[in-house]
């Protein structure tokens, strides 16, 4: 089974949590991207859709899913989203499509954060996949040497602008030991928006696609 195939198997499994009459909490990337594709079948029986970014918010509206800005929904039930990597711990390394800090906001908002993957994502220690961090951009080169103190090697993502309006960099060689305790670290960074640590509020399930089908963790 190839890396679409898994991914597909695994959006197709969240649709287990999607509650009729709700709306749903929608991420970001290639395997989000799957997931719109399933729930296209079920628009019929959901409110709508929250999405993360504006790719999103685009795809679930050429799918026929009505979108809704979150500001009009309070909590959602469900949010699901990808990750870059994950831990068995269900922390994880976002942002590698550049929406970290609006699927932060969507999975805070969220009862339960259902996590999408296959199982090439899946490591031992975060780390190895350059951890994303969204800054004013004013504050880019501080936050740059900050990041560098820190013993990291930031590189800004040129060319690319956030949703919100900032700049990515993106952190090689960090050594992530203790995920919570580097995301509240990071976020205290001034000029730092945040960062795609996701461990303070970490997935609730991990959906992991395999060549022996899809297992929950």
């Amino acid at each position: 089974m190839d890396q679409d195939q898994k991914k597909r198997l695994v959006a197709a499994a969240a649709l287990e949590f999607v509650v009729d009459d709700t709306i749903v909490g929608v991420g970001t990337g290639s395997t989000a991207n799957c997931f719109i594709d399933a729930l296209a079948g079920r628009r019929e029986r959901i409110r709508g859709a929250v999405a993360s970014s504006e790719a999103s918010a685009e795809r679930l509206r050429a799918a026929g899913i009505p979108v809704f800005d979150l500001n009009e929904t309070g909590e959602l039930g469900v949010y699901v989203d990808g990750a870059d990597e994950a831990t068995r711990e269900r922390h994880l390394v976002k942002g590698g499509g550049g929406a970290l800090t609006r699927e932060k906001i969507v999975a805070a908002a969220s009862a339960r954060f259902i996590c999408v993957i296959d199982d090439s994502k899946i490591v031992t220690r975060l780390g190895h996949f350059p951890l994303p961090v969204e800054v004013i951009p004013l504050a880019r080169r501080q936050v740059a040497r900050a990041l560098a103190d820190l013993g990291g090697r930031p590189v800004w993502r040129e060319g690319f602008v956030t949703d919100n309006g900032n700049v990515i960099l993106d952190v090689h060689g960090l050594d992530i030991a203790d995920p919570v305790g580097l995301e509240a670290s990071l976020n205290q960074i001034t000029g730092v928006v945040t960062n795609g640590l996701f461990a303070r509020r970490p997935a609730d399930l991990l959906l992991v696609g395999s060549d022996a089908g899809v297992q929950r963790i």
